[in-house]
């Protein structure tokens, strides 16, 4: 439709909204329907009809408050629809496992390329979809005896990634107790090499070693604590406390302990002392020590380096698996107090017995990194609970971690790696953690609890009581169904896995999976008619997909699944690696054809560099005699052969010369490409982002101080107010200027400060959203959310009666969690009780607190604003004052009616409705007029 210019029109006042356009509104999905195969199964007539689920993402926006529905719209509709799309993409996987029958869940999806899908939107109607539970793609076109080899191998290589965990952890010797960072409260704990190897400490009197161990704390303090905890050091050194004669502490020689006393020695003597010529400082060293010594005293683990913090947990809410932190040293907090228990070698928590101690195993990362410390469920078995056993070497000032036996250890090991006991101890009956079942003929099998785990979902296992020495059935040559206990190919009787024998077993697997692999790889070119050839190792620089280019790994190889075990391996995936990517986004399937890649790509970058040197002096444009010429060069060096599986036609000296630096490969286990290009831009729009906000804090700061400045000028010059004559009956004379009023350049300001921090917080809204173009994909790529964000909300808090300005901010999940962090931020005498808006409304619910909102806070006393709060001390300073100038009984008091009153008392002993009057009387002091409902 075509307008004819000016148009004349009118406005309507109090006009009906106009109706949405239905384009805008959140796109419902239709269900499609399937057909779903097992994953490798070749008969696609024996496919079952799967209806997928239909959801919309709008849903959610019914459980929103109206009156908060405009601030919460954008985030609501975002978290629906990634919610939406996991949670209908998982009730069709619920929906395959019903109708396939599969044995466990299904957790992946495939078409019939092999290629995996992730979401709803990419199925179409009437596709076929191969279901698997967890397990790779298997290709139908296989034969079923090579779809058996590869799950063989797939099997075996998880059966050795076992055995290679257990041989990693059973080694673990001389760990100490460590603070993973700086010393500073909240810092957490791990057990990592001792630093101190086969230093020796000469014995002093007692008055010199605690001016030498202050020295060193003092100095070991400097550069971990702040100035404030320095201070509270010197000052404790300085002054020393009385002692009564049952305070000192006894020397006398402390009992045997069940282990043999040279173990100390031997756990510090496989330390290896640093070098003589380290490159490390000392104060490195220095640093290093004091976050390893620690003194138990009056039930309480002390840092040696900062004597007010102390290992302990956050309650309330304890349970087993929680972190060990540093916190503050209160002498009357049960979370922070722990029991030695001398015959166990275990640190029980004083709250909660039950709790000790722990080396997180299922947390462990390596030994350079340590291994997290936590509070765990005490295990009271002689065997496998090594990871809570301690010792305290009072001299050293250390906790030396896995104080057992080997067998401890080994055991330990084993339940942590899944391996079944009976491989490490051969025919003994040893007392350990397990499970039993009971036979129809009532006959009790008892197992170790890795076996107990993976046969937990077959038989009605119930735990076995401490104390019972055992040999798990596994080891049974008579009992067919444990013979692989919880190996998936691995006969549990020939995997011997003794002290001596562990490392020979592992090269063998692995050098038996590494012959198998090669051979199925050479059947199966083979097999599709390829003739098998000689492909030279190829050096890669293999990076995670979405890391962009950081913790690349180089990585040699000369076949393509040796190259994705690599990967995998190297990389710390979460499942094996299944897709390699180049830095454009294509997809490798051999090394043959990344070789390709590689070359082509060397002959674009020429090309283009040649382009450019020829266009920069001259500026004209490419003649076709040049263009011919480098096309024969190309075709002469790169010729048509080459696309074929060989790489015979090739120039020699071009290929090593192009193959000598490592190629650039992206790998994932599935997922799409995520350009590293991308993730580097948004990562320097973020700095961009901080350097900004920097700035803007920066000026704000100094305007705040120019206000202060000027405040300052203007009260200190105290100049009087000017009395300007007015016409007005009312107020004859106006009072105008004088240092109580702000002048025109602090209002300026003021305005200019508003300002700032309005743009301040609109950078903090971009920031919190996360607008780079790499969050929105790899928020899709999340199959499940294991672990909820727990809901914190950030507010600013201030005491009741006080300024807003003079507050801080204040973090919770509930409100009981606030009240608390606000007791001890804002160092309230009394602890928190009320909460209330700047307007004087109590608050009493979680969902009406909103993130940096302002909040009052009050140890139970009604709301009070500041002038209040100055009209209740300027009452209480009048009345000292009159009883201090004219005696005690200036302040008796005298209550008389007001004349209002008595002419409205009734005559018959009614009382009124309406309020009235009392006039109280203070000598000296103006009457007071009290209104009161009679």
């Amino acid at each position: 439709m075509e307008f004819d210019w000016p148009i004349e029109g009118q406005l309507l006042p109090n006009s009906p909204p106009m109706k949405k356009p239905t384009c805008k509104t959140p796109e419902q999905h239709v269900p499609v329907r399937l057909q779903v195969l097992r994953n490798g199964d070749k008969n696609k007539t024996s496919a079952h009809v799967v209806i997928s689920p239909g959801i919309s993402p709008g849903r959610k926006m019914q459980k929103v408050d109206i009156d908060r529905k405009g601030n919460v719209k954008n985030y609501v509709t975002k978290y629906s629809e990634t919610e939406t799309n996991q949670t209908g993409f998982h009730q069709l996987l619920e929906r395959c496992t019903e109708i396939l029958n599969l044995p466990s869940a299904a957790r992946r999806l495939f078409n019939e390329k092999g290629k995996e899908i992730f979401a709803l939107k990419d199925l179409q109607r009437d596709e076929l979809v191969y279901v698997s539970c967890g397990e790779h793609w298997i290709s139908p076109d296989l034969s079923t005896a090579q779809q058996k080899k590869q799950i063989f191998l797939r099997n075996l290589a998880s059966d050795i990634s076992k055995i290679q965990t257990f041989c990693s952890t059973r080694k673990i010797e001389a760990f100490v107790l460590e603070v993973q960072s700086d010393i500073v409260l909240g810092a957490k704990l791990a057990v990592r090499k001792p630093v101190f190897g086969e230093e020796k400490q000469i014995t002093e009197p007692e008055e010199k070693q605690k001016q030498k161990n202050a020295l060193t704390t003092e100095n070991a303090s400097s550069e971990i604590l702040d100035s404030h905890a320095r201070a509270h050091l010197r000052m404790k050194a300085c002054r020393t406390l009385p002692r009564y004669a049952w305070q000192e502490t006894s020397h006398s020689s402390d009992k045997d302990d069940s282990l043999p006393k040279k173990m100390e020695e031997e756990l510090f003597e496989t330390v290896q002392p640093e070098k003589k010529y380290s490159h490390s400082p000392k104060q490195s060293k220095l640093q290093k020590l004091c976050r390893q010594q620690f003194e138990y005293r009056d039930g309480q683990i002390i840092s040696y380096a900062a004597p007010q913090l102390v290992l302990g947990v956050q309650g309330p809410n304890l349970r087993s698996g929680m972190e060990v932190v540093l916190v503050e040293k209160k002498a009357d907090d049960s979370y922070q107090h722990w029991m030695h228990k001398e015959d166990s070698r275990t640190f029980h928590l004083v709250s909660n017995p039950d709790l000790v101690l722990a080396v997180s195993m299922t947390k462990a990362r390596d030994e350079a990194c340590g291994y997290p410390v936590i509070a765990q469920k005490y295990k009271p078995y002689n065997n496998g609970a090594s990871n809570q056993k301690w010792n305290y070497m009072k001299n050293m000032k250390a906790f030396v971690a896995f104080h057992s036996t080997a067998l401890d250890k080994e055991i330990t090991a084993a339940n942590y790696a899944g391996i079944c006991t009976s491989s490490v101890i051969k025919e003994e009956n040893i007392d350990q953690p397990g499970y039993y079942y009971l036979s129809p003929s009532e006959e009790r099998t008892v197992l170790c609890l890795a076996c107990g785990q993976s046969m937990r979902a077959e038989k009605g296992l119930k735990q076995l009581l401490p104390g019972l020495p055992f040999l798990c059935a596994s080891a049974s040559k008579t009992q067919k169904p444990f013979s692989r206990g919880p190996f998936k190919v691995i006969n549990v009787a020939k995997a011997d896995l003794s002290s001596h024998e562990a490392e020979n077993t592992l090269s063998y697997y692995e050098e038996r999976l590494l012959s198998l692999r090669m051979k199925t790889c050479a059947q199966v070119v083979s097999h599709s008619g390829m003739a098998v050839t000689h492909q030279k190792a190829v050096k890669i620089i293999a990076y995670k997909n979405g890391d962009g280019y950081r913790n690349g790994k180089l990585i040699v190889a000369g076949t393509f699944p040796m190259l994705l075990t690599e990967c995998t391996q190297q990389l710390g995936l979460a499942r094996a690696a299944s897709k390699v990517y180049t830095k454009d986004g294509t997809t490798i399937l051999s090394l043959h054809d990344l070789v390709l890649w590689a070359l082509d790509e060397s002959f674009t970058q020429r090309d283009s560099e040649e382009l450019k040197k020829e266009a920069a002096p001259a500026g004209t444009k490419e003649t076709p005699v040049k263009r011919n010429s480098r096309m024969k060069v190309k075709t002469k060096l790169f010729p048509k052969s080459m696309t074929s599986d060989s790489l015979d036609g090739v120039d020699e000296s071009l290929l090593t010369l192009i193959l000598r630096n490592p190629i650039a490969i992206w790998v994932s286990c599935g997922e799409p490409f995520l350009s590293p290009n991308a993730l580097q831009k948004a990562e320097e729009i973020e700095k961009q982002n901080w350097l900004k906000k920097d700035k803007i804090l920066a000026d704000l700061d100094t305007m705040k101080h120019k206000m202060r400045q000027l405040k300052g000028r203007r009260v200190a010059a105290c100049q009087p107010a000017t009395m300007v004559p007015s016409k007005s009956p009312v107020q004859p004379v106006v009072v105008e200027g004088g240092w109580t009023e702000q002048t025109p350049e602090e209002i300026k300001l003021m305005d200019l400060i508003r300002h700032t921090e309005a743009h301040l917080s609109e950078v903090q809204e971009l920031q919190a959203k996360g607008n780079s173009p790499i969050a929105p994909k790899c928020i899709a790529l999340k199959q499940s959310s294991l672990y909820k964000q727990p809901n914190v909300k950030r507010v600013w808090t201030y005491l009741n009666g006080g300024r807003p300005e003079d507050g801080t901010y204040a973090w919770g999940q509930t409100i009981s969690e606030l009240l608390d962090d606000c007791s001890s931020r804002l160092k309230m005498a009394y602890p928190a009780r009320t909460l209330y808006t700047p307007a004087g409304q109590p608050i009493h619910s979680w969902d009406d607190i909103e993130r940096d909102m302002v909040i009052c806070v009050s140890t139970g006393h009604g709301f009070v604003t500041q002038k209040e709060l100055k009209q209740l001390v300027e009452v209480r300073a009048n009345y000292a004052r009159i009883r201090r100038q004219q005696g005690p009984q200036a302040t008796d008091t005298v209550l008389s009616p007001a004349a209002k009153l008595q002419s409205l008392v009734p005559l018959h002993g009614e009382f009124l409705s309406k309020p009235s009057y009392l006039v109280l009387y203070f000598p000296g002091v103006a009457c007071v007029e009290l209104l009161i409902c009679l």
